[in-house]
Protein backbone atom coordinates (compact mmCIF):
# COMPACT_ATOMS: atom_id res chain seq x y z
CA UNK A 1 0.00 0.00 0.00
CA UNK A 2 1.50 3.27 -1.10
CA UNK A 3 1.11 6.77 0.30
CA UNK A 4 0.59 9.30 -2.48
CA UNK A 5 0.89 12.24 -0.11
CA UNK A 6 -1.70 14.09 1.96
CA UNK A 7 -3.21 10.79 3.08
CA UNK A 8 -3.77 9.36 -0.43
CA UNK A 9 -3.68 5.58 -0.52
CA UNK A 10 -3.16 3.37 -3.58
CA UNK A 11 -2.86 -0.38 -3.75
CA UNK A 12 -2.99 -3.09 -6.43
CA UNK A 13 -3.83 -6.69 -5.50
CA UNK A 14 -3.73 -9.80 -7.70
CA UNK A 15 -6.94 -11.63 -6.82
CA UNK A 16 -9.96 -13.22 -8.54
CA UNK A 17 -7.96 -13.77 -11.70
CA UNK A 18 -7.31 -10.06 -12.25
CA UNK A 19 -5.69 -7.02 -10.64
CA UNK A 20 -7.90 -5.05 -8.25
CA UNK A 21 -6.70 -1.49 -7.77
CA UNK A 22 -7.68 0.78 -4.90
CA UNK A 23 -7.45 4.57 -5.07
CA UNK A 24 -8.33 6.58 -1.96
CA UNK A 25 -7.54 10.23 -2.76
CA UNK A 26 -7.58 11.60 0.81
CA UNK A 27 -8.01 9.87 4.11
CA UNK A 28 -7.72 11.52 7.50
CA UNK A 29 -6.19 9.10 9.96
CA UNK A 30 -3.61 7.11 8.00
CA UNK A 31 -3.37 4.06 10.28
CA UNK A 32 -7.12 3.53 10.08
CA UNK A 33 -6.94 3.91 6.32
CA UNK A 34 -4.31 1.22 5.96
CA UNK A 35 -6.33 -1.06 8.24
CA UNK A 36 -9.46 -0.67 6.14
CA UNK A 37 -7.54 -1.29 2.92
CA UNK A 38 -6.15 -4.45 4.46
CA UNK A 39 -9.65 -5.53 5.47
CA UNK A 40 -10.95 -4.90 1.94
CA UNK A 41 -8.09 -6.93 0.43
CA UNK A 42 -8.73 -9.81 2.84
CA UNK A 43 -12.42 -9.72 1.89
CA UNK A 44 -11.54 -10.09 -1.80
CA UNK A 45 -9.30 -13.08 -1.11
CA UNK A 46 -12.04 -14.66 1.00
CA UNK A 47 -14.55 -14.12 -1.80
CA UNK A 48 -12.13 -15.67 -4.27
CA UNK A 49 -11.53 -18.71 -2.07
CA UNK A 50 -15.26 -19.16 -1.46
CA UNK A 51 -16.69 -18.43 -4.93
CA UNK A 52 -13.99 -19.46 -7.40
CA UNK A 53 -15.17 -22.21 -9.79
CA UNK A 54 -11.50 -22.97 -10.46
CA UNK A 55 -10.75 -24.06 -6.88
CA UNK A 56 -11.76 -27.62 -6.19
CA UNK A 57 -12.35 -26.89 -2.49
CA UNK A 58 -14.38 -23.67 -2.85
CA UNK A 59 -17.98 -23.60 -1.66
CA UNK A 60 -19.08 -22.87 -5.23
CA UNK A 61 -17.24 -25.90 -6.64
CA UNK A 62 -18.43 -28.23 -3.90
CA UNK A 63 -22.01 -26.95 -4.17
CA UNK A 64 -21.92 -27.29 -7.94
CA UNK A 65 -20.78 -30.92 -7.64
CA UNK A 66 -23.55 -31.63 -5.17
CA UNK A 67 -21.10 -32.33 -2.34
CA UNK A 68 -22.11 -29.42 -0.11
CA UNK A 69 -25.72 -28.43 0.55
CA UNK A 70 -26.56 -24.73 0.40
CA UNK A 71 -27.31 -24.66 4.12
CA UNK A 72 -23.70 -25.68 4.83
CA UNK A 73 -22.14 -23.14 2.45
CA UNK A 74 -21.11 -19.63 3.40
CA UNK A 75 -24.38 -17.68 3.80
CA UNK A 76 -23.20 -15.24 1.16
CA UNK A 77 -23.75 -17.93 -1.48
CA UNK A 78 -27.50 -17.89 -0.85
CA UNK A 79 -27.40 -14.08 -1.13
CA UNK A 80 -25.59 -14.30 -4.46
CA UNK A 81 -27.95 -16.95 -5.82
CA UNK A 82 -30.97 -14.83 -4.98
CA UNK A 83 -29.45 -11.81 -6.72
CA UNK A 84 -28.48 -13.89 -9.76
CA UNK A 85 -32.02 -15.23 -10.05
CA UNK A 86 -33.36 -11.66 -10.07
CA UNK A 87 -30.94 -10.57 -12.82
CA UNK A 88 -31.77 -13.69 -14.84
CA UNK A 89 -35.48 -12.93 -14.61
CA UNK A 90 -34.99 -9.27 -15.61
CA UNK A 91 -32.83 -10.25 -18.58
CA UNK A 92 -35.06 -12.96 -19.98
CA UNK A 93 -32.53 -15.62 -19.06
CA UNK A 94 -29.58 -14.00 -20.84
CA UNK A 95 -27.80 -13.91 -17.49
CA UNK A 96 -27.24 -17.36 -16.02
CA UNK A 97 -25.31 -19.09 -13.24
CA UNK A 98 -24.72 -22.09 -15.50
CA UNK A 99 -22.82 -20.76 -18.51
CA UNK A 100 -21.79 -23.72 -20.63
CA UNK A 101 -23.82 -25.99 -18.37
CA UNK A 102 -21.58 -25.78 -15.28
CA UNK A 103 -22.48 -23.90 -12.10
CA UNK A 104 -20.52 -20.64 -12.11
CA UNK A 105 -21.91 -17.39 -10.61
CA UNK A 106 -18.74 -15.43 -11.50
CA UNK A 107 -20.73 -13.09 -13.75
CA UNK A 108 -22.23 -11.62 -10.59
CA UNK A 109 -19.60 -12.36 -7.95
CA UNK A 110 -16.78 -10.22 -9.30
CA UNK A 111 -18.78 -6.97 -9.32
CA UNK A 112 -20.45 -7.87 -6.02
CA UNK A 113 -17.10 -8.50 -4.29
CA UNK A 114 -15.59 -5.26 -5.61
CA UNK A 115 -18.67 -3.29 -4.60
CA UNK A 116 -18.46 -4.71 -1.09
CA UNK A 117 -14.74 -3.92 -0.88
CA UNK A 118 -15.62 -0.30 -1.65
CA UNK A 119 -18.30 -0.42 1.05
CA UNK A 120 -15.68 -1.54 3.59
CA UNK A 121 -13.72 1.64 2.88
CA UNK A 122 -16.87 3.75 3.19
CA UNK A 123 -17.71 2.16 6.55
CA UNK A 124 -14.21 3.01 7.78
CA UNK A 125 -14.70 6.70 7.00
CA UNK A 126 -13.47 7.19 3.44
CA UNK A 127 -15.75 9.61 1.61
CA UNK A 128 -14.01 9.27 -1.78
CA UNK A 129 -12.46 6.18 -3.34
CA UNK A 130 -12.55 3.83 -6.29
CA UNK A 131 -12.03 0.09 -6.55
CA UNK A 132 -11.18 -1.18 -10.04
CA UNK A 133 -11.20 -4.87 -10.90
CA UNK A 134 -9.91 -5.35 -14.43
CA UNK A 135 -11.80 -2.32 -15.73
CA UNK A 136 -14.99 -2.86 -13.74
CA UNK A 137 -15.09 0.02 -11.28
CA UNK A 138 -17.05 1.15 -8.25
CA UNK A 139 -16.54 4.89 -7.68
CA UNK A 140 -17.58 6.50 -4.40
CA UNK A 141 -17.81 10.21 -3.58
CA UNK A 142 -18.96 13.45 -5.15
CA UNK A 143 -15.72 14.16 -7.00
CA UNK A 144 -15.82 13.49 -10.75
CA UNK A 145 -14.25 10.13 -11.54
CA UNK A 146 -13.03 9.35 -15.06
CA UNK A 147 -12.82 5.77 -16.26
CA UNK A 148 -11.18 4.72 -19.51
CA UNK A 149 -12.92 2.04 -21.59
CA UNK A 150 -10.70 -0.31 -23.59
CA UNK A 151 -11.21 -0.52 -27.33
CA UNK A 152 -11.90 -4.21 -28.12
CA UNK A 153 -10.77 -3.77 -31.72
CA UNK A 154 -7.52 -1.87 -31.07
CA UNK A 155 -5.51 -3.42 -28.22
CA UNK A 156 -3.89 -0.86 -25.96
CA UNK A 157 -6.21 1.94 -27.08
CA UNK A 158 -9.16 3.54 -25.32
CA UNK A 159 -12.54 3.68 -27.01
CA UNK A 160 -13.82 6.47 -24.77
CA UNK A 161 -13.73 7.88 -21.26
CA UNK A 162 -16.78 7.95 -19.02
CA UNK A 163 -17.15 10.35 -16.12
CA UNK A 164 -19.43 10.58 -13.13
CA UNK A 165 -19.67 10.41 -9.37
CA UNK A 166 -21.02 7.77 -7.01
CA UNK A 167 -21.41 5.37 -9.90
CA UNK A 168 -20.23 2.04 -11.30
CA UNK A 169 -18.83 1.14 -14.71
CA UNK A 170 -18.60 -2.37 -16.16
CA UNK A 171 -17.63 -3.65 -19.60
CA UNK A 172 -18.22 -7.05 -21.14
CA UNK A 173 -16.69 -8.07 -24.43
CA UNK A 174 -13.79 -9.66 -26.24
CA UNK A 175 -10.99 -7.21 -25.37
CA UNK A 176 -9.32 -9.12 -22.52
CA UNK A 177 -10.53 -12.72 -22.62
CA UNK A 178 -11.81 -13.27 -26.15
CA UNK A 179 -15.21 -14.89 -26.74
CA UNK A 180 -15.77 -16.16 -23.20
CA UNK A 181 -19.45 -15.17 -22.85
CA UNK A 182 -22.06 -17.49 -24.34
CA UNK A 183 -25.66 -16.85 -25.30
CA UNK A 184 -27.35 -19.22 -22.84
CA UNK A 185 -30.25 -19.76 -25.26
CA UNK A 186 -28.01 -21.12 -28.02
CA UNK A 187 -24.86 -22.18 -26.20
CA UNK A 188 -22.83 -20.21 -28.77
CA UNK A 189 -20.84 -16.97 -28.55
CA UNK A 190 -23.23 -14.06 -29.21
CA UNK A 191 -22.99 -12.12 -32.46
CA UNK A 192 -23.29 -8.42 -33.11
CA UNK A 193 -21.21 -6.86 -30.32
CA UNK A 194 -17.50 -6.56 -29.62
CA UNK A 195 -18.13 -4.90 -26.25
CA UNK A 196 -20.83 -3.27 -24.19
CA UNK A 197 -20.18 -0.84 -21.34
CA UNK A 198 -22.83 -0.27 -18.68
CA UNK A 199 -23.06 2.50 -16.10
CA UNK A 200 -25.23 2.41 -13.00
CA UNK A 201 -25.17 3.02 -9.28
CA UNK A 202 -23.81 -0.28 -7.98
CA UNK A 203 -21.24 -2.58 -9.54
CA UNK A 204 -22.79 -5.95 -8.67
CA UNK A 205 -25.91 -5.23 -10.69
CA UNK A 206 -24.19 -3.15 -13.37
CA UNK A 207 -21.59 -5.84 -14.07
CA UNK A 208 -24.22 -8.59 -14.26
CA UNK A 209 -26.33 -6.46 -16.60
CA UNK A 210 -23.28 -5.89 -18.83
CA UNK A 211 -22.81 -9.66 -19.11
CA UNK A 212 -26.48 -10.14 -20.00
CA UNK A 213 -26.41 -7.28 -22.51
CA UNK A 214 -23.39 -8.69 -24.32
CA UNK A 215 -25.07 -12.10 -24.51
CA UNK A 216 -28.14 -10.46 -26.08
CA UNK A 217 -26.23 -8.80 -28.89
CA UNK A 218 -27.89 -5.84 -30.66
CA UNK A 219 -31.20 -6.47 -28.90
CA UNK A 220 -29.52 -5.20 -25.71
CA UNK A 221 -30.10 -1.58 -26.73
CA UNK A 222 -33.86 -1.71 -26.29
CA UNK A 223 -33.52 -3.83 -23.15
CA UNK A 224 -31.18 -1.37 -21.44
CA UNK A 225 -33.47 1.53 -22.38
CA UNK A 226 -36.07 -0.14 -20.18
CA UNK A 227 -33.75 -0.50 -17.16
CA UNK A 228 -34.11 2.19 -14.52
CA UNK A 229 -30.84 3.89 -13.62
CA UNK A 230 -28.64 2.21 -16.23
CA UNK A 231 -27.19 3.29 -19.57
CA UNK A 232 -25.04 1.51 -22.15
CA UNK A 233 -22.48 2.11 -24.89
CA UNK A 234 -21.65 -0.62 -27.39
CA UNK A 235 -19.10 -1.31 -30.11
CA UNK A 236 -19.87 -3.72 -32.94
CA UNK A 237 -17.34 -6.08 -34.55
CA UNK A 238 -17.26 -3.71 -37.56
CA UNK A 239 -16.36 -0.75 -35.35
CA UNK A 240 -19.74 0.98 -35.36
CA UNK A 241 -21.10 2.24 -32.04
CA UNK A 242 -24.44 2.88 -30.39
CA UNK A 243 -25.51 4.23 -27.02
CA UNK A 244 -28.68 4.44 -25.02
CA UNK A 245 -30.51 7.75 -24.75
CA UNK A 246 -29.02 8.81 -21.42
CA UNK A 247 -25.45 7.66 -21.90
CA UNK A 248 -24.25 11.02 -23.21
CA UNK A 249 -24.42 12.41 -19.67
CA UNK A 250 -21.47 10.16 -18.75
CA UNK A 251 -19.13 11.08 -21.61
CA UNK A 252 -16.05 12.68 -20.09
Amino acid sequence: MTDGGEGRRRHAEHVMGTVVSFDVPAWAGKPRGDGALGQAVRWLHWADATFSPYREDSDVSRFGRGELPLADCAPELAEVLEACAAVSARSGGYFTTTPGGAFDPSGYVKGWAIERAAAILTAAGSAEHSVNGGGDVQCVGDRVWRVGIADPLRPGRLALVVAGWDFAVATSGVAERGSHILDPHTGQPPAGLASVTMVGATLAETDAYATAAFAMGPAARDWVEGLDGHEAFAITPAGATWQTSGFGAYLG
